[in-house]
């Protein structure tokens, strides 16, 4: 019998074994019986699963995140469930009628004329600009090359009134111009000038600020409910590039889309009363 030369002290491997008889077969030369033989020695018991250490498996518990996860699955179960057995245990709720009361009508026959009549206006201002421009006065003269009838004028020539043609071009097309007339006339050395300047809805409301900064428009009121106004300088200015000098005297309004504005140009001190006079009847030739 013979041991295992690779097996452990006290395993069963270490047990001895018998060698096959194989003097008979072997050629001379070759090892003694019971010798052992070169190579892996053959075990004649071999243990399933391989050599048992004694330590038992761990135990493997479930995953915080599996439990996690079936929780709130549940949880969604069971409320949808709740809800859907309050639900069904409700009365149900009646749905509106189908059908509305019809509209009624009045049985008198309507007069259009007296629709048309007590129908809201058309503002003034949304026709001829023209038309409302004041004519100038009885006993005048024309002021050079200026319109004495009511007249349009272009965006061009309204730049060119002021010293910096260009920026103010810009400044018309920047607040929403649209359109503009007026009329100019001359009384003895003083110089008049009415115009009507209309711009976009919403553009208005900014053309009237900034008309009243350029022409220096106080707030002192020229009819009741206007919202501008009018005023007088104290002190004379030069006419451009001359040393000829002029008192200015003007008035500012809107009504609607429309800004009025009233230029006096006198040798002497501008009458107060004959630029409120002038500035309440262009006003109410607006409403």
């Amino acid at each position: 019998m013979a041991v295992s030369p690779w097996a452990a002290p006290g395993s069963p491997a270490a047990a001895p074994y018998a060698l096959p008889d194989e003097s008979a077969s072997a050629p001379a030369g070759s090892a003694s019986a019971g010798a052992p033989v070169a190579g892996a020695p053959v075990v004649d018991v071999l243990v399933a699963g391989g050599v048992e250490s004694g330590v038992p498996a761990p135990v493997r518990r479930p995953r915080p995140v599996l439990l996690l996860t079936s929780a709130l699955v549940l949880g969604v179960l069971l409320g949808g469930g709740a809800g859907y057995g309050i639900q069904a245990g409700r009365p149900p709720t009646p749905l509106p009628p189908l059908q509305v009361a019809l509209p009624s009508y009045p049985a008198a026959v309507l007069d259009a004329a007296a629709a048309a009549e007590a129908a809201p206006k058309p503002l003034a201002i949304d026709g001829d600009l023209r038309k409302l421009v004041m004519e100038r006065p009885g006993g005048t003269e024309a002021w050079g090359d200026n319109p004495d009838v009511p007249s349009w004028i272009t965006v061009g020539e309204l730049a060119e009134r002021t010293g910096n043609a260009k920026r103010t071009f810009a400044d018309f097309n920047r607040d929403g111009f649209r359109r503009a007339a007026g009329v100019d006339w001359k009384q003895g050395g003083t110089r008049y000038r009415v115009t009507l300047l209309q711009y976009g809805p919403d553009d208005a409301d900014r053309a009237l600020a900034e008309a009243r900064s350029m022409n220096g428009a106080a707030v002192t009121k020229f009819a009741d409910g206007v919202n501008g106004g009018y005023q007088v300088e104290s002190e004379p200015e030069n006419w451009a590039e001359s040393t000829e000098k002029y008192y200015y005297g003007s008035a500012v309004a809107r009504r609607g889309t429309v800004v009025m504005e009233i230029e006096v140009f006198a040798p002497q001190s501008v009458d107060a009363a004959a630029l409120k006079d002038l500035a309440k009847k262009q006003w109410e030739r607006l409403a």
